[in-house]
């Protein structure tokens, strides 16, 4: 209720705009109507190695396209509250989000984050987060910039990622089932190698979630921009 007081304050102040096109939209509403009804929902299937689960809330194309490259941007302009809010939902349609313990977001470097200014994962998490209840804890780590997974191919990708994320906090992890959130997923390879340090380290479960998926693509086919 207290979140619903400051978003209707807040909209009197800047009126609350749909993330995609940009239109005025009412504080409750995550899209314009149009907007929305071109959104498609992602029910295809994808397997992370390791994880127990993958949800995604919508397919990533040109018609979603806008509302994500605001949020990694940084102009979160409703972004974060409309993309975060359907990533909940389809995670408690699927009955994650009453299996999990914690919400964990893709990190970034420290030198991404300070130049960025945020981690559009972690913006996400924290939508997820009022919303569920669930506690959200960075305490994944990457300590080394990567190339940018979209540039290699498959074996590329495995190497790249390799010794690139550690564990702060241990403790938090060890016999915990964990909702693991990005905001984009294009391969997978990310969320794997994430999913791979948390089970060594004594996760129960991995649950991986992303906002968008990006349609299947052959390996010698390029990837899509995502930003």
């Amino acid at each position: 209720m207290r979140e619903d007081i400051k978003r209707l304050l807040l909209h009197l102040i800047a009126p609350t705009r749909c993330p995609v096109c940009g239109d005025f939209i009412r504080p409750d509403e995550r899209f314009c109507p149009e907007c929305e009804a071109e959104l498609t929902v992602w029910n295809g299937e994808h397997t992370i190695p390791g994880a127990d689960s993958f949800t995604a809330a919508y397919e990533y194309n040109d018609a979603v396209k806008p509302a994500v490259m605001l949020l990694k941007n940084g102009i979160a302009d409703n972004a974060d509250y409309a993309l975060g809010g359907a990533l909940h939902d389809r995670l408690k349609e699927n009955g994650i989000i009453e299996n999990a313990d914690v919400i964990l977001p893709v990190p970034m470097t420290q030198e991404a984050v300070s130049e960025r200014g945020f981690n559009q994962a972690v913006l996400i998490c924290r939508r997820i987060g009022k919303l569920s209840g669930l506690p959200v804890s960075e305490c994944l780590e990457k300590q080394t910039e990567t190339l940018p997974q979209k540039t290699l191919n498959k074996a590329q990708r495995a190497v790249n990622l390799r010794d690139a994320f550690t564990v702060t906090d241990p403790d938090t992890v060890k016999g915990s089932r964990i909702l693991l959130v990005d905001d984009v997923c294009t391969t997978g390879s990310t969320l794997a190698e994430l999913t791979w340090q948390l089970k060594f380290h004594g996760a129960k479960a991995v649950y991986c979630a992303a906002c968008c998926k990006t349609p299947p693509v052959r390996d010698d086919e390029e990837l899509p921009d995502n930003g």
